[in-house]
Formats: C-alpha cells, sequence, structure tokens
C-alpha cells in the first residue's frame, strides 16, 4: 500500500475513533436519548454495516458459499457490550476529552498489567512512563473543583477495561474484520436486554438517534474496518503510538464542536498520562529492536 495511502487511512481511523466520544458527548449532552438507547442504536448499526460489509466481501470471494462467515464469541461479545455500555453511561457527564483520556488510559493499562502477568517484563523506562501515567490520572481524579465526577469516571474506566481485554482476545483474531462483526451482532441482544431492564427511565430523540447510528454504522463501523486495514502496514510500535492522538483530537473536538473547556489539570494531566505511556511504548519498541 502506498505510503499517501497508508497515511490517510491512519488519519480517517483516528478521526472515527476521537468521532465515538464526540458523537456520543454530543447526544447526551445535547439532546434527550438515554445511554441505553444511544448503546442499542450505536451497536446495532455497527452490526448492521459490518455484517454487510462481511457479505459483501464474501459474496465477492466464494459466491454461492452458503456458510456464515460472520466469527467472534459469546466471552468478546460480552466485553464489547460492557465497553459500549459503559462508555455511554459515562458520557452524560463527563467531557469529551476526559473520558477519551481515562478511557485511553485504561485500556492501555489493562494491556500493559496483562502482559505484566504474562510474564512479559517491563524495562526502567517503562516503569517510568507507567508510573507517570498513573500520576496523572490520579491526580486528574483528586477532589477539588475541576475534578470529573467520579462515579462516571469509574464508569469510563471499566469501559476502558472492557475494550482492553476485547483487544487482547481479538489479537489473534485471523479475520478481525469478520470477527469483530460477530461480536457486534452478539452483543445487539445485550443491548436490547438493558434497553428493557431500564425501561421506565428510556428517552427516544431524534437528533440523539441520528447520532448513535452515525456513532455505530461510520465511527465504529466503517472506522474499525478502515483500522483493520491500515494496521497490517504499521509497525505495532507505530500503531500504538499513533493512537495518543485519539485523546488530543476529542479534546480539541470538544472544545471547537461542543464548547468545552480545556483546564490546566486536564492539559497537564493529559501530558503525564499520554506521555507516561509513549515512554512504555517506546520501551516495547527498543526490546524488539
Amino acid at each position: 500500500m502506498p505510503r499517501a495511502r497508508t497515511l490517510l487511512l491512519t488519519i480517517l481511523a483516528m478521526l472515527a475513533f476521537a468521532g465515538n466520544s464526540l458523537l456520543c458527548r454530543l447526544a447526551l449532552k445535547g439532546t434527550t436519548i438515554d445511554a441505553a438507547s444511544f448503546t442499542l442504536a450505536r451497536v446495532a448499526a455497527a452490526a448492521a454495516v459490518l455484517w454487510l460489509i462481511v457479505l459483501a466481501r464474501r459474496q465477492m470471494q466464494r459466491a454461492g458459499h452458503r456458510e456464515s462467515s460472520l466469527q467472534g464469541n459469546w466471552i468478546s461479545a460480552l466485553a464489547l457490550f460492557c465497553y459500549a455500555a459503559a462508555f455511554s453511561f459515562a458520557y452524560e457527564r463527563l467531557s469529551a476529552g476526559t473520558g477519551a483520556l481515562l478511557l485511553f488510559a485504561a485500556v492501555q493499562a489493562t494491556m500493559t498489567g496483562y502482559g505484566l502477568y504474562a510474564g512479559e517484563p517491563l524495562r526502567a523506562q517503562q516503569w517510568v512512563g507507567l508510573a507517570m501515567a498513573l500520576t496523572g490520572l490520579v491526580w486528574l481524579l483528586l477532589p477539588s473543583l475541576q475534578t470529573p465526577p467520579l462515579a462516571s469516571s469509574l464508569l469510563m474506566i471499566a469501559a476502558g477495561i472492557a475494550w482492553g481485554v476485547y483487544s487482547l482476545r481479538g489479537k489473534r483474531a485471523a479475520d478481525p474484520v469478520s470477527t469483530t462483526a460477530g461480536n457486534f451482532v452478539r452483543a445487539v441482544p445485550m443491548a436490547l436486554a438493558l434497553g428493557a431492564v431500564i425501561q421506565a427511565q428510556r428517552s427516544l430523540d431524534g437528533a440523539g438517534l441520528l447520532y448513535a447510528l452515525l456513532s455505530g454504522a461510520i465511527t465504529s463501523g466503517l472506522g474499525y474496518v478502515i483500522w483493520y486495514t491500515v494496521v497490517p502496514q504499521l509497525r505495532s510500535a507505530t500503531a500504538a503510538t499513533v493512537q495518543l492522538s485519539v485523546p488530543v483530537i476529542t479534546a480539541v473536538g470538544g472544545i471547537l464542536l461542543l464548547g468545552e473547556a480545556l483546564s490546566l489539570r486536564l492539559a497537564l494531566s493529559a501530558a503525564a498520562v499520554l506521555g507516561g505511556i509513549a515512554l512504555v511504548i517506546a520501551g516495547k519498541r527498543a526490546e524488539r529492536a
């Protein structure tokens, strides 16, 4: 793949990932849609788009083949659903930038923690980076007038852990697009069950529903397809590094599109968290060199 195309697809994927946070926050802040309905619409739209992509690809590659081409499993689907639901409920009160930072930090902490558990040692520079990232998170959550709501913050951290688990389980997937499609399809009944449980709190809104469908179909469904297309062209350390841009893009988008303020506390916390994660990633790159 030409470098220019790889760069373009990488930028589009990062914009899509940031778009998930922006669309969710826009819907839950600016419309009356509830978090459960947003989750259901997002998951269902992503499942539909990914299923259509897999079906179209199957038609081109193996015309007349009747065997289902959807992959995935129920455990991964549960992790995916937990991420999507906790993500939506967290954004009822979190700003877009704060939510993206907490999510990204939790994902990376989960994957790094699993590596330690699996016997992958950290270099000295990686320990320094991990300490920096944790310090930045703790400082962000320390009580003050600028502290984000604790319950929402914990929900977003839970969403990050769930996505980290989902990512770890999907690392060895032979066909990531088909696996993700199958997991989204399996997550739909879970999202339906969540809506049924909190039926009394459900609130539909036309604009909110549109944002949810865009989040599912475009920034989730198509976003993942774009990312899985470009990942094979990137080194693993490079793929991890470029994702550092997502919280930054989200924070800038929150300021420009949602009128959110960038506090000094959030900016310094983000610098510590993202700088620390960058050190961890750089240590992995040096180890493989």
